[in-house]
């Protein structure tokens, strides 16, 4: 099992979880961040730092989000497995279920 981000990280990206995550498998989107799949761990580091709840087990994505799963995956289809998201940096990108997401202003309106 491996950890996803889902939707309320859209138009946040906090990055808290960036900062404790052992493995460096949190790459950055243009509007949100993923986890790499074959990257993850597993150490459940980064889901209680998310100051807005959006990463969960793959196993206990909300059936709202469960899509996310797979749009993790997605991402990475060009990216590859780089190994570790420091040395990649900022994509620019994103998976297209996220980029056709309205827009909403970082507080939430």
């Amino acid at each position: 099992m491996t950890y996803v981000i889902a939707e309320p990280c859209v138009d946040i990206k906090d990055k808290a979880c960036l900062d404790v995550c052992p493995v460096d498998c949190i790459y950055e989107g243009d509007r949100t961040l993923y986890i790499h799949p074959d990257e993850c761990i597993d150490c459940h580091a980064c889901e209680p730092v998310c100051p807005v709840e959006a990463i969960f087990p793959e196993a206990e994505l909300p059936e709202k989000w469960s899509h996310y799963a797979e749009v993790n995956r997605e991402f990475f289809a060009d990216l590859g497995t780089p190994g570790g998201a420091a040395g990649t940096g900022p994509t620019g990108a994103d998976h297209s279920a996220v980029s056709a997401l309205p827009v909403t202003a970082k507080d939430g309106r």
